[in-house]
């Protein structure tokens, strides 16, 4: 019988409780635990959260660079003017403290790693390529970095939508690459997992050598789930994610106010942010209390059970790098419509959901209005656009699923023969050669 592998999770993000990067961090490793002997290196202040949700079959240590990283935050969110906005600044910020982080891992588990305690390490978070890894350098077992996600260039003509997410630093973004430990990151690393071909492109040529396309995103079949299929003459479009500019949630909303035809059905907006208020006198202006509902921020159960009680999912996100909100609704069985940039426009490849072209705002709204009309007028073909968006999801996404295909790339690492493992059923190669 093969031994498992003996694998070392850096995963400083890493919260059963916390939306977005921190909980996916949590759902990987807790997956990939049920395949191999685990041990997850985390930042304490995860500790409360994990302790209550558990870890299933993973082992856990908690390290503490709170000596760096608390200062760090405070003036972190300071300069953002809180946490909704202002990300590249965030990433910019966190390089310090992740150092710190990884020092300290490298003082708990350098002896142990030398020993041949360990047969892989693997940084699951930070996901920011930005973000290097000075443990890749001097690790004497083979190192996995990612999956990594970023390097989407902002579109032409949302200017503004960049300025009030307070994205002042993107300017001087490309100066992460003289940072210490970048280049060895790339040139050390085993294996690099990178999502989505934007990812793929802003590696060095040193990483796309060594890169498998891995996106970051998951799915828990048992929370997402589809419902039987429900008829009735009354569409439920749903919206769920931050109400934050670069997400252009407002832009659902502005869909309803033009058209007659969509007023005739029900949009449910999930989630808070910046952007609300702006929403709320949209809705009041033209009258649309009757079909439009601002819900707020819900918890991830009762988004679940919105998306099976709905049909169709609208998200006019211009700069979304991963749309986990995605794949979660595919596996609820949504037809999904979506911009034609970024993460969801692969997600949403081969006929498995509806793409708008990207382009400026006004014509982005009358474009996503035309594909909604069009979609309220046959809502059979929402039906089968969400059966085929769920068949593939559940095939390739499901954190288990991905979780076999990590412990097959962690095996891979051992020989090194042959091209890695591919991560999507669909795929002829797992290496994408960036042009």
């Amino acid at each position: 019988m093969t031994r498992p592998i003996r694998a070392l999770i850096l995963a400083d993000d890493c919260n059963p409780e916390w939306p977005s990067l921190p909980v996916v961090g949590y759902k990987a490793a807790r997956a990939i635990a049920d395949h191999a002997e685990v041990t997850v290196a985390t930042h304490v202040r995860n500790r409360e959260n994990i302790a209550k949700a558990g870890f299933g079959k993973a082992k856990v240590e908690y390290i503490d660079n709170e000596y760096i990283a608390g200062r760090l935050y405070k003036l972190n969110t300071w300069l953002r003017g809180g946490d909704q906005v202002g990300w590249t600044t965030n990433i910019a910020m966190n390089y310090p403290s992740y150092l710190a982080f990884e020092w300290e891992v490298w003082r708990r588990f350098g002896a142990a790693l030398k020993a041949g305690e360990f047969d892989v390490v693997h940084r699951i978070t930070p996901m920011s390529p930005t973000l290097p890894s000075p443990i890749a350098q001097q690790c004497p077992v083979p190192f996995v970095l990612g999956p990594l996600n970023g390097g989407l260039p902002w579109p032409e003509g949302y200017g503004q939508e960049r300025d009030r997410e307070k994205e002042w630093l993107v300017k001087l973004r490309e100066a992460y690459r003289y940072l210490p430990f970048y280049r060895s990151s790339y040139q050390k690393s085993a294996i690099i997992l990178a999502a989505f071909k934007h990812t793929l492109l802003d590696l060095p040529e040193s990483g796309r050598r060594r890169a498998v396309n891995f996106p970051e995103v998951g799915i828990d079949p048992e929370l997402f789930r589809a419902a039987p299929e429900h008829g009735g003459e009354r569409l439920t479009f749903l919206f769920a994610g931050r109400l934050v500019p670069y997400k252009l949630p407002g832009l659902v909303v502005d869909c309803f106010a033009r058209s007659a035809e969509l007023r005739a059905h029900r949009l449910l907006v999930v989630g808070d942010g910046p952007e609300r208020e702006a929403m709320e006198r949209t809705i009041a202006q033209h009258d649309l209390g009757g079909c439009v509902q601002m819900l707020g921020k819900q918890p991830q159960a009762r988004v679940a059970e919105l998306m099976r009680e709905s049909d169709v999912f609208v998200f006019p996100s211009i700069r979304e790098l991963g749309a986990g909100v995605v794949v979660e609704a595919m596996a609820s069985g949504l037809c999904c419509v979506a911009a034609d940039y970024g993460g969801p426009a692969e997600l949403l490849a081969g006929d498995r959901g509806v793409k708008v072209p990207l382009g400026p705002r006004e014509r982005l709204v009358g474009d996503f209005t035309r594909e909604l009309e069009a979609i309220a007028r046959q809502p059979e073909r929402a039906r089968e656009y969400g059966r085929r968006g769920r068949s593939w999801a559940l095939a390739n996404l499901t954190w288990d699923v991905k979780a076999r295909h990590t412990v097959d790339i962690y095996r891979w690492c051992q020989t090194r023969q042959g091209e890695p493992p591919a991560p999507y059923a669909e795929a002829p190669a797992a290496r994408i050669r960036a042009a």
